[in-house]
């Protein structure tokens, strides 16, 4: 009978196409990963990967092999969620990964509720970027992720997986409550501005660059940094103009002139779990919670809209 363990590596390995990658993803030596493989080349009796310079590639029959494990791996999670949903109540750990923004305004929510409908249920948190999330749900380090899609972004589907939406999260532009930049017309007001803004390189800071530049704006960039709660605070000090995702907006932005964007972009969250384990208990239970946090109460409607 061939070993599943084996065969989940030789899956790896074909996503992941090197060995070291895969040594590194799940904590083995790359020798280890070599020995685990060739004792299923040995089990199969076929060659499943050959060496090409200094890099190994699969065979054919290895492709398919490492296929048919990818099947096997879902099928098996299947069976494990239908085992699990016929004893009844969510139980156990769920290892969740999230980037920081849903962290900070939906989690505790989140864990509050299941703590009283699901009591024998505990969720694991990790603060993770989207790549580095998704990866690790891959990977079989977490069963759900968190995510996220900006406007006129590439919408992040990876295969195998079961996404589902979460909610639409309106983008807003924070101003601080008094001074220069605290009352413009139009965001062609703020060409001079100084900007606190996400790092080129993210899916925000590139939607942000996108946004201004797309209204004639190349923003003066005083402050780079990936995290929201600094950029509010640069704004309410008077240092920098900043955007914000509305999710944080009801609790977050005292002291500061939140303004409605011209357009009302919105970017949209979502969860991602293996699809196998789609139907589990433990992740409808998460599923069903999160909603039900994110259904807050979130008034938007008296903000001021700023010209474009």
């Amino acid at each position: 009978m061939l070993n599943l363990h084996r065969l989940f590596l030789l899956h790896e390995l074909r996503r992941l196409e090197t060995m070291s990658a895969v040594a590194a993803t799940h904590s083995l030596s790359p020798s280890a990963v070599s020995q685990q493989l060739s004792h299923l080349e040995r089990e199969t009796r076929v060659t499943l990967f050959e060496q090409a310079g200094r890099r190994v590639i699969l065979t054919d029959a290895g492709m398919q092999l490492a296929r048919r494990a990818e099947e096997m791996l879902g099928l098996i999670e299947s069976a494990e969620a239908e085992l699990a949903l016929a004893q009844g109540e969510a139980s156990g750990v769920l290892r969740v990964a999230s980037f920081q923004t849903p962290m900070i305004a939906l989690a505790p929510a989140t864990v509050s509720i299941l703590e009283q409908s699901h009591p024998d249920l505990r969720i694991e948190l990790a603060q993770r970027e989207v790549d580095e999330a998704y990866e690790g749900l891959l990977a079989h380090r977490f069963e759900v992720i968190l995510g996220e899609d900006y406007p006129g972004g590439r919408r992040v589907v990876r295969r195998g997986t079961d996404r589902e939406g979460l909610l639409d999260d309106p983008l807003l532009l924070v101003l601080p409550s008094t001074g220069a930049w605290s009352a413009p017309a139009t965001l062609a007001d703020l060409a001079e501005a100084p900007w606190a803004l996400d790092p080129e390189d993210t899916r925000t800071g590139d939607w942000e660059r996108t946004y201004l530049r797309s209204a004639g704006i190349e923003p003066r960039i005083r402050f780079d940094t990936p995290d929201p709660l600094l950029q509010v605070h640069l704004v309410r000090s008077g240092h920098a103009v900043a955007f914000v995702p509305g999710i944080i907006a009801s609790e977050h932005l005292g002291g500061t002139r939140p303004v409605r964007l011209p357009g009302d972009p919105q970017r949209s969250l979502y969860t991602a779990a293996r699809a196998g384990a789609a139907g589990h208990p433990a992740l409808l239970a998460f599923r069903a919670a999160l909603l039900e946090a994110g259904a807050g109460p979130r008034d938007l409607a008296g903000l001021d809209r700023i010209g474009g």
